[in-house]
């Protein structure tokens, strides 16, 4: 069913199927804990995803290659509870709107 998934920051099993369901890999999950951008909802989650800084600083860590080769799976993001915990993942279709 879900794949193993061994990072640091607890997953929960919905996040963990929606990963495969997506083919967002286990590594692109955690290059958006570790460079990915937040933005802070009203319920208390963050959301985690790439823009233009947070893409720029990937490629200056691991490389700009890389960052190429991976292109639009760099449309994904995460949502993380107040409890830190990842509660699901998915690829971004329209800018994200901040809260106001």
């Amino acid at each position: 069913m879900a794949s193993a998934v061994n990072l640091a920051t607890p997953i929960t099993r919905h996040a963990r199927v929606r990963m495969q369901q997506r083919g967002i890999p286990p590594a692109m999950l955690e290059d958006l804990l570790d460079y990915g951008r937040t933005m802070h909802t009203h319920g208390g989650a963050t959301v985690l995803y790439f823009d233009r800084h947070a893409r720029a600083e990937l490629a200056w860590a691991k490389g700009h290659a890389i960052v190429r080769r991976t292109g639009r799976r760099l449309d994904a993001y995460a949502v993380v509870g107040g409890d830190g915990e990842v509660r699901t993942v998915g690829h971004r279709f329209k800018r994200l709107r901040r809260p106001s």
